[in-house]
């Protein structure tokens, strides 16, 4: 499966993630029969099946679904792809952009799907530094360009709302392959075209 958009929960999963879900609620001092909480523990079970969907992706599958034979040699840069990822240490949000380029050695894929590839790995438990590499690997691998360059830059709600509780910190990862990791002009075209 290449790529799909959660639309129908799994009835059995739901059913069992509420369970646990209630039983946290009860554990916290929660009462779940109370009104405001009622659907709760099915809503959270629907949410974290929506947020870990990348499980269920291909991000190989999606960038080969889409490749096209061009003799185009420069740079292709998406960039500012949002992206929303849970911190697989605390189990809440990272929010940010993505920044991805590449340099096609004679084929290139659809633009959406690049934004797609960093969806697939952004929906799993993750950490920012795997899913830096994720993202470089697939493209890498996929379209065999001539360099991937990958620049995250997000903000961790484990760090802004617990912890340290440093609101305006924002964490950068970057990955670079082929000509971005050998060349440093083309790497700091890159770092320009995306303002760093």
């Amino acid at each position: 499966m290449a790529y799909r958009k959660l639309e129908e929960y799994d009835e059995n999963t739901t059913k069992e993630l509420s369970a646990h879900i209630k039983a946290i609620l009860e554990l916290l001092g929660e009462d779940p029969g109370r009104e405001g909480l009622l659907k709760s523990p099915e809503r959270v079970a629907k949410a974290m099946q929506f947020l870990t969907q990348g499980y269920f992706q291909d991000g190989n599958a999606i960038i080969q679904s889409a490749i096209f034979n061009e003799p185009y040699h420069h740079m292709v840069l998406v960039k500012d792809i949002e992206l929303f990822s849970l911190c697989e240490h605390h189990m809440l949000p990272f929010i940010g952009k993505a920044h991805v380029a590449y340099i096609p050695d004679g084929k290139i894929t659809g633009l959406s799907k690049i934004a797609r590839v960093v969806e697939t790995y952004s929906r799993r438990l993750q950490v920012q530094e795997r899913l830096t590499e994720q993202i470089r690997d697939c493209i890498q691998e996929s379209l065999q360009p001539l360099g991937v360059a990958v620049v995250i830059e997000a903000m961790h709600t484990c760090m802004s709302m617990r912890g340290v509780q440093k609101s305006n910190a924002i964490t950068t990862t970057s990955a670079f392959s082929g000509v971005f990791l050998k060349d440093a002009r083309t790497r700091n075209e890159f770092l320009q075209l995306i303002g760093k």
